[in-house]
């Protein structure tokens, strides 16, 4: 899996080409489309499609380019949007096969911002069971695979938007990430992605730890994602204020910075020795580009990750709980398993969890705050089969794999995924890249800087 292959159509490589007239989003939806009908039926990234709508979204954004009043730099881009990002009039069942069909009045923020930006939604992409696996399995959809190997995983829960992302379907793939659902696609597909800080991309339905993040070949990709779906919305009143930010600003020097080096998170499953030795590679190249690069020692334990899971637990089974039995016997047998641990746990026992998510938010921040950037692994493990619902396959082993990304998402800070080698057999390696809450465009350039930095032999080649 060694070389480079350049994604086809970049976004800026794109809004430069109808500027010119070289080519049109008409042009390029033909190519998007033409990709899907030959891999979808295998790969099966989409909960929701409509080649027509395609059609006439890139046909509208044709028009606007010859009347030089492009919309924006995603102006008939190629994008996908996760299946809970809600789009008007399109059903929308949170992966299982469980629950009612939604259909909403209004498009969420994300879409929204998408739209006013002119950009052409692909479709709405996979997730399991309300988001809570690590993979590609529903119960609604069946398996969303891998477009490099369709043996192995996707990952999860942005499967869809990390399939997408791999099969040529969207430029911009959009996701979300409650403990590292934007970063385990990426890290298993080779990807980049980028879960941003808490409330910086708006959502409708803010929750604690979520946020959402655009997944891509390139770093440059998520950058011109991040341009259009940053902007506040009053729906959701955890957003950030109006920011001026520089996104297509990447430019970075490490010399200087102090990084660490996070190789042991203190919790969950050990760490494959591909995957070490391929962060402690990145590390050392950062270290020869003059960052003081510093070993942290792990901040977090297993009972901290075991709260998390009890909380996530209860939280859920209250959702479970409220089906009827018929659509409760459609639901995920694993995910109706885990959730059941999650129906006798008492108010008291429920409280210490919750605060358990406060003490990591504490942990993590003073832990983080001596650095520039915290490297890490993703996962400390590589892809797993396609059909297992968790990295172990379907034993209940809680959540022993979100040692490194759920910090992050707790604690608000940005980190992104970034491919940093391979492992003998070729499955992709992930080096996790974390920064100062608030510090999005600083961690997209240390990012962009290792993506140009990295050894020919870590760069991923796409199908």
């Amino acid at each position: 899996m060694a070389g480079a292959a350049p994604l086809p159509h970049p976004a800026g490589a794109l809004a430069a080409a109808y500027a010119s007239g070289s080519t049109s989003p008409v042009e390029v939806a033909d190519e998007v489309l033409a990709r899907v009908a030959a891999r979808e039926h295998e790969v099966n990234a989409f909960a929701e499609f409509d080649a027509a709508s395609v059609r006439a979204a890139a046909r509208a954004s044709a028009a606007r380019w010859r009347r030089g009043e492009a919309l924006g730099p995603l102006d008939g881009v190629p994008v996908t949007v996760k299946e809970n990002m809600h789009r008007a009039g399109v059903a929308a069942r949170g992966g299982t096969a469980g629950s009612t069909p939604v259909v909403p009045e209004a498009d969420s923020p994300i879409v929204a911002r998408l739209l006013e930006g002119g950009a052409v939604i692909v479709g709405s992409t996979t997730m399991p069971d309300w988001g809570m696996l690590s993979s590609g399995v529903s119960s609604l959809h069946g398996v969303t695979r891998s477009p490099l190997d369709l043996d192995l995983t996707v990952g999860g829960s942005s499967s869809g938007a990390g399939a997408a992302a791999a099969a040529g379907f969207g430029v911009v793939n959009l996701g979300t990430d409650i403990g590292g659902s934007v970063r385990f696609p990426a890290a298993w597909l080779g990807l980049a992605a980028l879960k941003p800080s808490a409330g910086r991309i708006p959502i409708d339905t803010p929750y604690l730890g979520r946020a959402a993040g655009p997944i891509a070949r390139t770093v440059a990709d998520l950058a011109a994602g991040m341009a259009v779906v940053s902007r506040p919305d009053v729906r959701d009143y955890t957003s950030l204020p109006p920011a001026d930010i520089a996104w297509d600003d990447l430019a970075i020097d490490p010399a200087g910075l102090r990084i660490a080096v996070h190789l042991d998170a203190g919790a969950g499953m050990p760490v494959d020795p591909a995957i070490r030795s391929a962060v402690v590679a990145a590390a050392d190249r950062f270290a020869d580009a003059g960052a003081e690069v510093v070993e942290l020692p792990g901040f977090i334990d297993d009972g901290v990750l075991d709260d998390i899971d009890t909380f996530w637990r209860v939280r859920f089974w209250r959702t479970y709980s409220e089906l009827g039995s018929a659509r409760r016997a459609l639901v995920l047998p694993y995910i109706a398993e885990w959730v059941a641990k999650g129906a006798d746990v008492s108010g008291t026992r429920t409280l210490e969890a919750y605060e358990a998510i406060g003490e990591l938010r504490r942990r993590t921040v003073l832990a983080t705050a001596p650095f520039d950037a915290v490297l890490s692994p993703v996962a400390p493990m590589l892809a797993f089969p396609a059909d297992w619902p968790m990295p172990w396959g379907h034993d209940d082993r809680g959540m022993a794999h979100i040692a490194f990304t759920v910090p992050y998402n707790m604690s608000g800070q940005p980190a992104s995924s970034i491919n940093a080698g391979f492992a003998p057999d070729g499955r992709a390696i992930a080096l996790q890249i974390a920064g100062p809450r608030f510090a999005d465009r600083h961690v997209l350039a240390l990012t962009s800087w290792w993506e140009a930095a990295r050894p020919g032999s870590t760069v991923p080649v796409f199908p």
